[in-house]
């Protein structure tokens, strides 16, 4: 992988994991348009630690609370009906589905869940499920004829199943073009919670699961075409990126639609199929190359 890969490859990154849309099947579609061989799974789990660090700097102050409160409630009963407390249990609690099947499924992840013909369908079909989420909280939020405005829940409200919910969703995030925000946010819109609630609770819930992602693929970084130098470039672009995109993106879901998103995904998938169809692009395209 040359330096000017990796530092596409990084802004692609940091500009799409947070974003509704699938940053690993934008990693993906980005090495095969534009011919290089795939960066692979370990490449996207490795710069995904970047993204991470920016979510650990942006709510710093949310986590630095969650995790003294978790810790006291250990030893301390009274801290277990603390809701920061409680927020430390459902976070590793939602943790919990990703980490099975991330693990049993790891063949399958780095082989044919690549498959763009995959990445388009999954692409599509949770692209009309964010839209219908979305659609359903709008309704509850403006109300409308014949209907009140219906208040939705908030963190506060948060159970453990619900939480088993959230990382149901965030699993299915394993096959390129499901997006982890995506999955999640739809998952908690669709149970009832607000925009902001769902998706404060998914970059929460993702700290543990990628950053335990890119520490388990490090022995993997440096083999085939790509290196330790331009990975590591590749994830501090994707940090200095992504701390942008986080910051906008939790102000503009106070206020927008995930509509934008939804099109946008339908679009590409549509797109990939028809490049594919018309032999313009392999559906295994780049994979040789490791």
């Amino acid at each position: 992988m040359s330096w000017f890969e990796s530092l596409i490859l990084g802004l692609v990154q940091g500009l799409t994991e947070f974003l509704p849309i699938s940053s690993s099947a934008h990693l993906r579609l980005t090495a095969a348009f534009a011919g290089w061989h795939d960066p692979g799974a370990a490449f996207t789990a490795i710069t995904q630690i970047g993204t991470e660090t920016a979510v650990l700097i942006y709510f710093r102050k949310d986590i630095a609370r969650i995790v003294s409160a978790w810790f006291r409630s250990l030893t301390d009963k009274a801290m277990r009906r603390d809701h920061d407390a409680q927020m430390g249990w459902l976070v590793i609690v939602g943790s919990i589905p990703i980490g099975v099947l991330g693990v049993t499924l790891k063949d399958q992840i780095e082989g044919p869940f690549r498959d763009l013909r995959l990445t388009a369908t999954m692409l599509i079909v949770m692209g009309i499920v964010l839209g219908v989420a979305d659609r359903l909280a709008a309704r509850d939020e403006t109300g409308g004829k014949h209907r009140v405005v219906r208040e939705r829940k908030s963190l506060r409200d948060l159970s453990v199943k619900d939480g088993l919910i959230f990382g149901v969703c965030q699993a299915m995030a394993l096959i390129p073009g499901v997006s982890r925000s995506g999955a999640t946010i739809s998952g908690g819109l669709l149970m009832g919670y607000t925009r902001e609630a769902a998706a404060r609770y998914s970059f929460l819930l993702a700290i543990p699961a990628v950053l335990a992602s890119g520490v388990f693929e490090l022995k993997d970084a440096g083999e085939g075409h790509v290196s330790w130098g331009p990975t590591v470039f590749a994830t501090v672009i994707a940090f200095a990126v992504g701390y942008a995109v986080i910051a906008w993106f939790m102000k503009f879901i106070t206020t927008k639609s995930f509509m934008p998103f939804v099109i946008y995904r339908i679009i590409l998938g549509i797109l990939i199929f028809i490049l594919v169809g018309t032999d313009v692009l392999s559906p295994h395209a780049g994979e040789s190359g490791g």
